[in-house]
C-alpha cells in the first residue's frame, strides 16, 4: 500500500463540548487515544494540528509531533493545508484527515481511505460511507448523506434524505423503501496535498454555505471525490457529553 501521512485537527473551543481534545478517557486525554489510532494504522507520519497551547502541551507530553497553527481557520481542511505547507510535503503526497474527536476510529479505515485515493489517480479526495438502515437516521440533519455515480465518485452530499424516494417520502414511519440504497458519509478523508493548496484559494460555494458541508466546495470546483463503503463501521465520534460517556464505556 502507498505511504500516507495523518493530520489530526484538534480545536479546544468546541461549541457543544469545550476542551474536548483534553477530555479524560481512561486516564488519557482524548487526543492521545486519537493519536494512538493513527499510530496503529501504519502511517509514515502523524501530526496533531491545533491552535491551542493547552492541546499542544498535552500532545507533546505523550510524544506527538505537533504543529501549532493559525487560529483563524474556518475548517479542518484549511488547518491541514497549513500543516502541509509548513512541512513542505509534495503535491502528490496523500494526507488522511483524522478528526480529533474520533478516539474509536478503526485504524484499518485510515489505511482503506488512503489506499482508495492511491488507486484512483483521477480523484483529489477519497472518503468512506456506511449503509443507512432506518428512517430516523436518514431524516436526521446531523447525519450527512452521499450519493455516487456508477464509478463511485460523489455526486452530492446533503443533510437531507438523498436520493429522495418519491413514492415513499416524506413519511418518517415504517421501513426504508425496498431496493433503495442510502449511504451515511463518514467524516474521514484522504487528500492529495496539491488539492489542499488549491482548496484554500477558493471562496466558499453557495451550496457549501447552505448545507454547512465544506466538501461541497470541492464538488463545485469540479474536483472528484471517490467514495467507498467502509470495511467496518466505526463506533462514532464525540460531539456531546453523552457521546463522551459512551466512548468512555467503550474504551474502559
Amino acid at each position: 500500500m502507498a505511504g500516507f501521512r495523518v493530520v489530526i485537527p484538534a480545536r479546544y473551543a468546541s461549541t457543544r463540548l469545550p476542551g474536548k481534545p483534553l477530555a479524560d478517557i481512561g486516564g488519557r486525554p482524548m487526543i492521545e487515544h486519537v493519536w494512538r489510532r493513527a499510530a496503529e494504522s501504519g502511517a509514515e507520519q502523524i501530526v496533531v494540528a491545533t491552535d491551542d497551547a493547552r492541546v499542544e502541551a498535552a500532545a507533546r507530553r505523550f510524544g506527538a509531533d505537533v504543529c501549532l497553527t493559525r487560529s483563524d481557520h474556518q475548517s479542518g481542511t484549511d488547518r491541514i493545508a497549513e500543516v502541509a505547507d509548513r512541512y513542505a510535503w509534495p503535491d502528490a503526497a496523500i494526507v488522511v484527515n483524522l478528526q480529533g474527536d474520533e478516539p474509536t476510529m478503526p485504524p484499518g479505515l485510515l489505511r482503506q481511505v488512503a489506499g482508495l485515493l492511491a488507486s484512483h489517480p483521477g480523484a483529489s479526495i477519497a472518503t468512506l460511507a456506511v449503509t443507512i438502515r432506518d428512517r430516523e437516521e436518514l431524516f436526521d440533519p446531523n447525519v450527512v448523506k452521499v450519493v455516487t455515480a456508477r464509478q463511485g465518485h460523489a455526486l452530492y452530499f446533503s443533510r437531507a434524505p438523498i436520493p429522495w424516494h418519491r413514492g415513499s417520502f416524506p413519511s418518517r414511519e415504517g421501513e426504508l423503501p425496498a431496493g433503495a440504497a442510502f449511504w451515511r458519509h463518514l467524516g474521514i478523508y484522504a487528500y492529495r496535498v496539491g488539492f489542499l493548496r488549491r482548496f484554500v484559494t477558493w471562496p466558499a460555494a453557495g451550496m457549501e454555505e447552505c448545507e454547512a458541508l465544506e466538501q461541497l466546495r470541492a464538488l463545485w470546483q469540479g474536483e472528484r471525490i471517490q467514495v467507498a463503503l467502509a470495511d467496518e463501521a466505526p463506533a462514532g465520534g464525540v460531539d456531546t457529553p453523552e457521546d463522551l460517556e459512551r466512548v468512555r464505556r467503550l474504551l474502559a
